[in-house]
């Protein structure tokens, strides 16, 4: 590796991030490989949090990587419901998104969208709105009476998708969907992120939350976990509650073309560079 290379990597490393030898040494892992990020919980409400992702991503497009962010929109959505004084229920924790509620959700997601783009755009990382109203790649089928507008997606545009990226540019996908009378669906952010990650068949799915990751019995992080070890956590109850749909997600991307599922903790610093560029990672892997 020249120096001039070496130079060109300081300057786009952040000092508190991996050590440049690290990165060198992992750099060639993502060559030509599609990285999905998920996004959610208090990094995407916390300032602070919120531009260090930007700048993780932005890094990683400076690399020479291939970043698809889906972002969620939760908490806003709550605050934008409560604001108008709209109840909102939850069934095995989604939201049932009645005509009203639909309308207000895919607001807050299509303006929420815009600000990530906004925000890349800043740090000279050009990145592309993908939402119910443009540029959709998502079709989606009703997931239950019960729930309403919301979807599961049943086929993504990958030629869209495609398309963007070899214009080297970010796509930023609203977890939002159409069926086949235009009629606009919420979805489940970590679906969505999956589905998008087992069409292109992506070297790495990152789930960033407000968790460490995976805990064993004694809340201990467990750094690695396969699928018959997830299947022993839940029947144990070990893994329950908000994180068993998140597992169940990640354990059926894993099984379907991605290489590695990684719920990653987003109140850490450059968590993601960590994770893709060193030794030690983030949060926990989960491999099929």
């Amino acid at each position: 590796m020249s120096s001039l290379k070496k130079e060109v990597l300081l300057n786009i490393l952040p000092k508190n991030g991996p050590s440049l030898e690290e990165v060198e040494k992992y750099l060639d892992k993502y060559n030509e490989e599609f990285i999905v990020i998920k996004c959610g919980g208090s990094v995407l409400i916390n300032q602070n949090l919120f531009n260090i992702f930007i700048q993780d991503v932005a890094v990683l497009k400076k690399l020479g990587l291939s970043p698809i962010i889906v972002h969620g929109g939760g908490k806003r959505i709550n605050n934008k419901l409560s604001e108008l004084n709209i109840k909102t229920n939850f069934i095995k924790g989604l939201r049932v998104t009645d005509v009203k509620t639909i309308k207000i959700v895919e607001d807050v997601l299509i303006e929420f969208n815009k600000e990530i783009v906004n925000a890349l755009k800043y740090l000279s990382c050009e990145a592309k709105r993908i939402t119910s109203k443009e540029h959709n790649i998502i079709s989606v089928k009703p997931e239950t009476k019960d729930l309403g507008f919301v979807g599961t997606p049943n086929k993504i545009k990958t030629n869209v998708l495609n398309e963007i990226i070899k214009a080297n540019v970010v796509p930023v996908v609203a977890p939002l969907g159409i069926n086949e009378n235009n009629q606009t669906f919420n979805i489940n952010a970590d679906t969505a992120a999956g589905a998008i990650a087992k069409v292109l068949k992506a070297r790495r799915l990152l789930i960033i939350s407000d968790v460490e990751g995976v805990l064993d019995k004694n809340k201990k992080l467990i750094t690695e976990i396969n699928s018959k070890k997830a299947k022993e956590m839940i029947n144990d109850e070990i893994i329950s509650g908000g994180m068993l749909p998140k597992i169940n997600n990640c354990l059926d991307v894993a099984s379907n073309g991605v290489k590695g599922v990684v719920i990653i903790d987003g109140r850490k610093p450059h968590s993601i560079l960590f994770e893709l560029f060193s030794d030690k990672g983030a949060g926990t892997l989960i491999r099929e």
